[in-house]
């Protein structure tokens, strides 16, 4: 319900936007605040979404919803010897790279508190996939955040309903109205969440392809643009990779699955290959943007799987889980190979998304149980050659019938024969200069 109090009201604020009269910092404040309290109710909340979906926001509206929306929570502050970075992933396949740069970031000299999200739709999670460890606790209370982010140099955690409760609600209601598209929207969404947990850096990982959420090149690159620009105007040094999703990121999804990568990737057990390189490039960048560097010694030397190993425990798992992974990461009772002849042309990456969540190993609704065990292995490349042994991926799957539903899909994602190959895994860089 509207407060009495008519300065409270949310319409003429919703009315400028929808004539283009733009977005003002008062305007934004009233309806951030309107959302986390609940007075901006669900029909007001979805004009608002409309209004800006269809009239767009210039770049000081983006920068006022977002501080609006941040500031409609508590604001973390540290006190730490050393900056404090973060990292976002607009979301792929076999995208593990938060597993690998917080502790690597952390090695170097940076403090990394990582609120991260569960996975929704055909991409996966960072949550979803650190709870495939037995006892790993994403859920923790502030104070002892602070903690372990303190003693570790970094932690990855689910975000409170304290943080940034204004996005929380228009997120729900940008799926109900349509508006989920929009680019301002989406980028004090994405940003909100961020610079409430009170970073000095951001980097952002913008996916584009055929497994991302923005299959089409200027619209990813829009949206770093937009990013970056919104960041910057709300005070926090930023840079955006924009990187290819043409193909699953690692050659594993799903989620005990990946985790077994990326600490095959921390411990050397995997040589080259475009996780660790991408994990590497996003771990420099965020590193310079505060006067840092080292990524690549602390990988090779062993310190960043020491400090993930450091992670792991004070967040709840095993203190062995890097030294013996198969004991503690469940293991899916039936494994099939996916046959195949011929060159890898190009990859339906969402299909193989998709794939994985029918396998059980995601969610289509916020609610639902994940399968940790679940997923693709060993999945081909393009420009890689299918046969003779060599299967384009192998299902881990529950029961026959999933694996062999799975393996059909899978089939069909991949097309064989003669293409261009694989395109560059780092497509463009977007900074504030540009």
């Amino acid at each position: 319900m509207t407060p009495a109090d008519p300065r409270l009201d949310p319409r003429p604020v919703i009315a400028a936007v929808r004539d283009g009269r733009g977005l003002d910092g008062a305007g934004a404040a009233l309806i951030a605040r309107g959302l986390a309290e609940g007075w901006v109710s669900d029909a007001q909340a979805g004009a608002f979404a409309m209004a800006v979906l269809m009239r767009g926001l210039d770049a000081a509206g983006r920068v006022a919803l977002t501080l609006a929306m941040r500031d409609s929570g508590d604001v973390l502050r540290w006190d730490l010897p050393g900056p404090v970075v973060d990292k976002h992933s607009t979301g792929g396949i076999g995208d593990t790279v938060s597993l690998i740069l917080a502790p690597l970031a952390a090695c170097c000299g940076a403090y990394v508190p990582m609120i991260s999200g569960r996975g929704l739709g055909h991409t996966g999670g960072t949550l979803d996939k650190l709870e495939a460890i037995p006892g790993f606790r994403t859920a923790l209370a502030e104070d002892e955040f602070r903690r372990v982010v303190a003693g570790t140099g970094c932690a990855i955690v689910a975000a409170g309903p304290e943080l940034a409760p204004a996005d929380a609600r228009l997120y729900a209601i940008r799926d109900e109205s349509a508006t989920v598209g929009s680019l301002d929207l989406i980028t004090a969404s994405i940003l909100s969440k961020k610079l409430a947990a009170g970073l000095d850096a951001l980097v952002l990982d913008v996916k584009q392809g055929s497994g991302a959420f923005l299959r089409n090149p200027q619209a990813a690159l829009d949206l770093a643009r937009a990013l970056v620009s919104t960041a910057q105007g709300a005070g926090c040094r930023v840079r955006a990779l924009v990187t290819d999703m043409d193909q699953p990121l690692a050659r594993a999804a799903g989620n005990a699955l990946e985790l077994r990568e990326a600490i095959a990737v921390l411990t050397g057990a995997q040589g080259q290959g475009a996780l660790r390189e991408l994990s590497l490039s996003l771990s420099a960048a965020c590193l310079d943007l505060v006067g840092l560097s080292g990524a690549g010694a602390a990988l090779q030397g062993g310190a960043a799987a020491e400090r993930f190993a450091r992670m792991v425990v004070a967040q709840g798992g095993p203190a062995d889980l890097l030294d013996r992974p198969d004991r503690h990461l469940p293991a899916a009772p039936v494994i099939r190979p996916v046959p195949g002849h011929g060159r890898v042309a190009a990859i339906d990456t969402e299909a193989l998304g998709h794939a994985v969540v029918a396998l059980g190993g995601g969610r289509l609704h916020a609610g639902d149980r994940i399968d940790p065990r679940v997923g693709l292995a060993d999945l081909l490349r393009i420009g890689e050659e299918a046969g003779a042994g060599r299967p384009l991926a192998f299902v881990h799957a529950a029961s026959e019938a999933a694996a062999e539903a799975a393996v059909a899909t899978v089939q069909a994602a991949y097309l064989l024969g003669d293409g261009p190959g694989p395109g560059p895994l780092i497509r463009c860089e977007v900074s504030p200069d540009d």
